[in-house]
């Protein structure tokens, strides 16, 4: 069904299970949190979207009333000779592209960027930018996206392109390197409402509480494995799931495997709280 990269990224291949295998899984939704499995994103769950050649996608959270309600993430596999020249058709929208699989090349106005495995771009609203494949083999990228609240007096991010080699992770305090964050922007630069990051647990690592904050979370896990604490459940994650949380549903994890416990991670920051229910 799915592999991983020479990164250490899981990334979807699709396929479907065989006619013999059960029906039993790990999938759940419920009112607090959703874990969406990998063996859930097979060819009949992808999506094919307007202005994009040779490209499918795993719609793994869109916004719906009554549970998280400010964000859309994807993740698009690009054929060979695929991509598009309009990605985004909403003007509101900013966008973070993670690379897992495979080369892409982002045209953001008349700057191009070649873009491998790793490598990360953040992309605010109503920019000019492109995306293909250009290589002779498949790419798998992540795409989330997130209307942009401007406020008053701050100026609005700009374009750039980054990478997960090129950024340092940042040690939790008194973790000795168990616990870190790969931030991809200064979380004090108020400029910018979410966050994409990459969290890393070295095996044995943990989250010793039960965090319970505002922030809508979005957990793609690209690495290893882990036990996660989700509004009083265990659940057993490994590469390849996806977690879906809703504002205030406790959370804390253990990595449970052999290697480090790597997750991409979405929240929305930075901003006051909308007193209109489901606007952001």
């Amino acid at each position: 069904m799915s592999e991983a990269a020479e990164n250490n990224y899981y990334f979807p291949t699709g396929g479907l299970p065989p006619q013999r295998q059960i029906m039993t899984d790990r999938a759940v939704l419920k009112e607090a949190y959703a874990v969406i499995p990998k063996g859930v994103m097979s060819d009949i769950v992808t999506s094919f979207l307007p202005d994009w050649d040779d490209t499918r996608f795993w719609v793994i959270a869109r916004p719906l009333t009554g549970f998280a309600e400010t964000f859309s993430h994807y993740i698009g596999e690009v054929s060979a000779g695929g991509g598009s020249q309009s990605p985004e058709s909403d003007l509101t929208a900013q966008s973070v592209i993670f690379v897992v699989n495979g080369n892409l090349e982002l045209c953001i106005d008349d700057k191009i960027f070649k873009l491998k495995a790793g490598s990360y771009a953040y992309l605010p609203p109503a920019q000019n930018w492109k995306l293909y494949n250009k290589a002779d083999k498949k790419a798998s990228f992540h795409w989330i996206r997130k209307r942009y609240q401007a406020a008053k007096g701050v100026d609005m991010p700009a374009a750039f392109v980054t990478s997960d080699q090129e950024v340092a992770p940042i040690s939790m305090p008194d973790t000795n390197g168990a616990w870190s964050t790969t931030r991809f922007v200064e979380a004090s630069d108020i400029r910018h409402d979410m966050h994409v990051n990459i969290v890393t647990f070295q095996p044995g690592g943990s989250i010793p509480f039960a965090e319970t904050h505002v922030m809508e979370h979005g957990l793609y896990v690209l690495q290893g494995k882990a036990v996660y604490h989700l509004n009083q459940d265990w659940v057993e994650v490994e590469a390849g799931d996806y977690m879906w949380l809703r504002a205030f549903c406790p959370q804390a994890c253990i990595a449970a495997g052999p290697e480090p416990f790597r997750y991409l991670l979405y929240k929305d920051v930075n901003r006051h709280m909308s007193f209109d229910l489901g606007s952001k």
